[in-house]
C-alpha cells in the first residue's frame, strides 16, 4: 500500500476530528488535515498513511472522546511554516475481536465496521457456513487488522483463542409476523454452544450478545457461565445499542436537532414495551408534548417491525444493528485501551431495580463495567415512571424463561 501525506475516506461512515464533531451526510472522499491542538476523535476507513491531518469535521458513533484514534498513533510534531502541524506514525492494535455469525446479515456489515477500527490488530470470523468467502472479501480492505476466516464447530475454539471481544449475532433473523420471543427455541440453543466455548477458551473475554431475544439470551449467558465457573458480571453485555441510536435519530428529526448533540438514554430491555426511552432525559434539553412523547415511544419500541415490514420478508434490521453493534464494539475497545470517559447504554446484571438484568447507562473500563448509572431512574416523569412499572412483568419472564432454558440444558464438560 502506497504511503500519502493525507488521509482518505471513502465511505458512508463517518470520522471525527476537531474538539466538536458533526455527520458527515454524503458518501464522497474527502481529504483530512489535522492541524494541532484538534485532536482526531475516531477513525472511520483510514487509507494507510504516514500521516494523519484533518480538514473536516464529523463522526463515525457520535460523541466519543480523542482516544480511539489519538492513542492508536505515536505523535510527532513537525513545522512547515508557520503552522504547527502533527503527525502520527501508525502503529500496531493489539485487540482481537470474534464475530461468531460473521457470514449473516448483521454480521458482514459487522465485520466491515471493526475491520476499519484501528484498535483492532486481529478480526476472527466465524460462522457454520459461507464464512471463507466473507473473509476474503474483507481481507481485501486495506485497513491494517488482519482477518481470518473460521467454519463449523470443530474450528470454533480456535476462532476464539486469544480474543478480547467476543461479538455473538449468530441465530435467525426476524421475519414479518413474528415477535422476539418466536426466535427463542432457535436461537436459545444457538446461544447457549456459543457461549460454551467461549467459557472454555477466552473466559475473561468481553462477551456481545445480539442474538434476540437479547432479553432471554443474556441470562441464558449468564447461567452457562456460571455453570462453566467463570461468570464474570461485569464482562457480559446484551447490546442494546440500537434502540439508543434510533431514539437519537427519531428525537433529532422531529425536534430539528443536530444529531451528533442529542443523547437519549434507553432503559429496560430490547423488546416492545420493555425498550423504555427516557425522552425526559434528552440532551440537549428539549421539551416535547403528551402526544410527541406517546408517538416517539412508540415509534422507538417498534422500530424493529418497522425494519421487519419495510423489507417486506427480505430481512431484519440488520445494518442499522451491525452499525450499533460496532458502535458498542468500539466503546469497549476504547475502554480496554485505557480511555476513562466511555459511556453507554447496555442490557447487563444490575441492581438498579428488583429485577436481575436491567438495560441502563452504565461506565466502561478495562474490567468491564465499571458503574452502573442510576440518576436516569432518578425524576421521572409520571409517563415514564408508569411505563417502567408497565414493563417489569414482561422482562421479569423473559429473564426467568431464559434462566430456566439454562438449566435445563446442561453444560457440555
Amino acid at each position: 500500500m502506497a504511503a500519502t501525506s493525507t488521509a482518505n475516506f471513502f465511505t458512508t461512515s463517518t470520522a471525527s476530528c476537531n474538539s466538536k464533531p458533526c455527520m458527515v451526510s454524503k458518501s464522497k472522499p474527502f481529504g483530512l488535515r489535522f492541524n494541532s491542538p484538534n485532536y482526531l476523535r475516531n477513525f472511520s476507513g483510514l487509507k494507510a498513511a504516514t500521516s494523519v491531518s484533518c480538514e473536516s469535521e464529523s463522526s463515525f458513533l457520535g460523541k466519543e472522546s480523542t482516544a480511539a484514534l489519538r492513542d492508536s498513533f505515536a505523535p510527532k510534531a513537525v513545522k512547515q511554516n508557520s503552522d504547527s502541524i502533527t503527525h502520527f506514525q501508525p502503529r500496531a492494535s493489539s485487540f482481537k475481536v470474534a464475530i461468531l455469525g460473521a457470514a449473516g446479515g448483521i454480521g458482514q456489515p459487522l465485520a466491515l465496521l471493526i475491520k476499519m477500527s484501528p484498535l483492532v490488530s486481529t478480526l476472527h470470523l466465524y460462522d457454520i457456513a459461507n464464512v471463507k468467502g466473507v473473509t476474503a472479501d474483507l481481507s481485501h480492505c486495506n485497513t491494517p487488522s488482519q482477518v481470518l476466516g473460521f467454519t463449523g464447530a470443530a474450528e470454533l475454539p480456535n476462532s476464539l483463542k486469544g480474543v478480547d471481544v467476543v461479538v455473538i449475532p449468530a441465530g435467525v433473523p426476524r421475519k414479518p409476523g413474528m415477535t422476539r420471543d418466536d426466535l427463542f427455541n432457535i436461537n436459545a440453543n444457538i446461544v447457549k454452544d456459543l457461549v460454551e466455548a467461549v467459557a472454555d477458551t477466552c473466559p475473561d473475554a468481553f462477551i456481545h450478545i445480539i442474538s434476540n431475544p437479547v432479553n432471554s439470551t443474556v441470562p441464558i449467558a449468564a447461567e452457562v457461565l456460571k455453570q462453566k465457573g467463570v461468570y464474570d458480571p461485569k464482562k457480559l453485555f446484551g447490546v442494546t445499542t440500537l434502540d439508543v441510536v434510533r431514539a437519537n435519530t427519531f428525537v433529532a428529526q422531529r425536534k430539528n436537532l443536530k444529531l451528533i448533540d442529542v443523547d437519549v438514554p434507553v432503559v429496560g430491555g430490547h423488546a416492545g414495551i420493555t425498550i423504555l426511552p427516557l425522552l425526559s432525559k434528552t440532551k440537549p434539553s428539549v421539551s416535547f408534548t403528551d402526544e410527541e412523547v406517546e408517538e416517539l415511544t412508540v415509534r422507538i419500541q417498534n422500530a424493529g417491525t418497522e425494519v421487519v415490514e419495510a423489507k417486506a420478508g427480505a430481512g431484519s434490521a440488520t445494518l442499522s444493528m451491525a452499525y450499533a453493534a460496532a458502535r458498542f464494539v468500539e466503546s469497549s475497545l476504547r475502554a480496554l485501551d485505557g480511555d476513562t470517559d466511555v459511556y453507554e447504554c447496555s442490557y447487563v446484571q444490575s441492581e438498579l431495580t428488583e429485577l436481575p438484568f436491567f438495560a441502563s447507562r452504565i461506565k466502561l473500563g478495562k474490567k468491564g463495567v465499571e458503574a452502573v448509572i442510576p440518576s436516569d431512574l432518578q425524576g421521572l416523569t409520571e409517563y415514564e415512571a408508569k411505563a417502567l412499572e408497565a414493563l417489569k412483568p414482561e422482562l421479569k419472564a423473559s429473564i426467568e424463561k431464559g434462566i430456566a432454558f439454562a438449566n435445563k440444558q446442561p453444560v457440555t464438560a
